[in-house]
């Protein structure tokens, strides 16, 4: 194993002037070397640092020098974060990547790697060709912005759009490294005055317009002509893009797909695996010229989950790795069932079926993305919300197999000019446990278009088809596969602005499922257990905590509360105390849309000896039939005795068109 060198902190100039400040692990020996990038707002110096310790050294063992950026605005680079994906953020990456190929450490090679922003932007500059980028390996990412990320689903909108504002405002908060930056404090001040108010930038884009279109490479697959390997897990938000990418790029792709949540995967605790030698192994093969037949790969290898008692708690899954030479399969046909009468049948029904129901079904939803809190995050047991839908069961005789996305075609009417249909895909075990294996809200108004959708006239019939999320479960012969329909799934989806009633004509219904049947398996080349890998030296100020709870107050009310303590350290590598936790609260009466209600409470903290801050923001959200409310506040101060340095809030009524 090769020793290395590692700089905390150097300066990437800019065309303009500005600088962006890096972090780099160095291979010692003669170079050049082909280099990693990863390009992040999430602060090098504290916010990713022990992350970062796990992947790039370990990469910069194998031969690579390793950058990981601090994006424009965030942690100690210069200048001010305008949005994610931003064309400032992605002109600044083409930037860095020709700064990093002309340098003389460098041999003209670079390969990025990412999770979730880094996994985005990754996609999105192989998109704009820069001439130094060669291969990418995007984890937990997305094809289309609007489509498949945190703010809208189905055209639905999902209330992490608050929450991951709610996050983002407080991370943008954060001062520079006064060790870094000698005007940290004017910097710091400019930041949080300028900041973007991005849950009403966000809201007002409901639709799928040039604001989404903009970074979703799903516009023209064939931009992208370098290699990816894609990669993420069941239990993440995004489980879409791998086959999307594998199936539409004219480049290599390679798709992997494991059991776990937002997470690097060796440091998953839903089953951690090597993710170093598939991250090696495609830099290996597309950066270093190495023939080790990283194209040979199958093109898609999914962990195949089976039933499991579900919790909120993080435990390992139950299953299998299988693998498919090429995707689209030839071992994936569509067998389409109908809903009617309680029951999935192979010959359509007849009838009708109302869909309506509380305010309440999505209690055991669990976390919108989970792997961004500590634990108590996962889809539970789905019964209680199963028994508040409207439900229809395959018995199975023998096991049943699916992998890819389910499609569900229907005919309605309804009542209100806005509704919502949220479909869920179940396993349910002899003893009644049901666990959720795939799901998709659909907002009816987009029943032809999500980039002109019309409000819906109360009584005319439409149609609508719409897939669920990707999906690999095997379900056990004595099992039941349930299809569970329901009009609101509170908390991840915001709910329609009035109760909505909707009549499917079940004769025009189909449920199509991506039947997995084969006749002997390939070597999957699965990934093994995780290597050993390197950590950042820290001493631990105070452990990390993590809680929820649901409530049911005196009015009716259902409050579900969250809270996350992220813990306290002090880095060896820079002598910094950092400190943050989060409070949530989703409230909502399962009879009354506006009674819908978010709120977090954010709060970090830093500090040296001669130095100390302290920031506290406040989000919430709520709303009428016309209107969503948004509000935020923040409050800074610095030193021992808390003096203010800042105070501010914002507020912003946004009309709900067709949401």
């Amino acid at each position: 194993m090769q020793r290395i060198a590692v700089t905390d902190n150097f300066w990437i100039d800019l065309p303009d002037g500005r600088r962006l400040a890096a972090h780099m692990w160095m291979p010692q020996g003669k170079g050049p070397f082909p280099c990693i990038l990863e390009y992040l707002p999430y602060r090098k110096g504290d916010g990713t640092a022990a992350r970062d310790a796990t992947t790039h050294a370990v990469f910069a063992e194998a031969g690579y020098a390793c950058i990981r950026v601090d994006i424009a605005g965030t942690g100690d680079s210069d200048g001010l974060f305008d949005d994610e994906y931003s064309e400032q953020e992605l002109r600044d990456g083409e930037a860095v990547l020709a700064w990093i190929a002309a340098q003389d450490w460098s041999d003209g090679k670079v390969g990025m790697i990412g999770i979730s922003w880094g996994g985005f932007n990754g996609l999105q500059l192989a998109y704009r060709q820069p001439e130094a980028l060669k291969a990418v390996v995007s984890i937990a990412s997305t094809t289309d912005r609007y489509a498949d990320d945190i703010h809208f689903m189905g055209g639905c909108l999902l209330s992490d759009n608050a929450g991951w504002a709610a996050q983002m405002f407080a991370y943008q908060s954060r001062p520079p490294d006064p060790s870094n930056r000698p005007d940290w404090r004017a910097d710091w001040i400019e930041r949080m005055e300028k900041l973007p108010f991005m849950a009403a930038d966000w809201l007002t884009h409901s639709t799928r317009d040039a604001f989404w279109k903009h970074g979703s490479v799903c516009e023209d697959y064939s931009r992208i002509q370098v290699p990816v390997l894609a990669v993420t897990g069941w239990s993440d938000a995004y489980v879409n893009a791998p086959a999307q990418l594998v199936e539409n790029m004219k480049a290599p792709a390679k798709a992997l797909l494991g059991p776990w949540e937002h997470r690097y995967a060796h440091l998953s605790k839903l089953g951690a695996a090597d993710i170093h030698s598939e991250v090696t192994g495609w830099f290996d093969r597309w950066l270093k010229g190495e023939q080790n037949g990283a194209e040979d790969l199958p093109d898609y290898r999914a962990f195949m989950q089976e039933h499991y008692d579900p919790s909120a708690t993080n435990k390992p899954r139950k299953g299998r790795w299988i693998a498919e030479a090429s995707w689209p399969s030839p071992n994936v046909s569509m067998r389409r069932v109908y809903p009617g009468a309680g029951m999935l049948a192979d010959q359509p029904t007849t009838g009708e079926m109302t869909v309506a129901t509380a305010l309440s079904v999505g209690k055991a939803s669990g976390y919108f993305c989970p792997g961004m809190r500590i634990d108590n995050e996962l889809a539970g047991d789905q019964q209680d919300d199963d028994a508040a839908s409207v439900c229809f069961d395959l018995p199975l005789e023998a096991p049943l197999e699916l992998m890819g996305r389910a499609e569900l075609s229907i005919s309605f009417t309804v009542d209100q000019p806005v509704a919502q249909i949220v479909a869920r895909l179940c396993d349910v075990s002899s003893d009644g446990v049901s666990q959720r294996i795939a799901y998709r809200p659909f907002n009816l108004t987009h029943h032809d278009s999500h980039e002109t959708p019309q409000a819906l006239i109360p009584g005319q019939r439409y149609t609508a088809r719409f897939a669920l999320n990707a999906c690999a479960h095997h379900l056990r012969a004595g099992h039941r596969l349930r299809l569970a329909l329901s009009s609101s799934y509170w908390p991840i989806v915001w709910p329609s602005p009035k109760p909505a009633r909707i009549t499917l004509d079940l004769a025009e219904c189909a449920l199509d499922l991506p039947v997995r049947s084969v006749a002997s398996e390939i070597a999957t080349a699965a990934p093994g257990a995780p290597r050993a890998f390197p950590t950042v030296e820290a001493d631990t100020l105070r452990t990390p905590s993590s809680r929820v709870a649901t409530i049911t107050d005196l009015g009716g009310q259902i409050i579900q509360e969250s809270f996350d303590d992220f813990g306290a350290t002090c880095l060896a590598q820079n002598g910094l105390e950092a400190g943050s936790q989060v409070s949530t609260r989703y409230t909502i009466h399962p009879d009354d849309p506006a009674s819908a209600r978010f709120d977090a409470h954010w709060v970090f903290t830093y500090r040296r000896v001669d130095w100390e801050v302290e920031i506290n923001t406040e989000n919430t959200m709520t709303c009428d039939a016309e209107n969503f409310y948004l509000h935020r506040s923040l409050r800074a101060v610095e030193g021992a005795t808390k003096t203010e340095v800042l105070t501010k809030e914002w507020s912003q009524a946004i009309p709900r068109g067709l949401l």
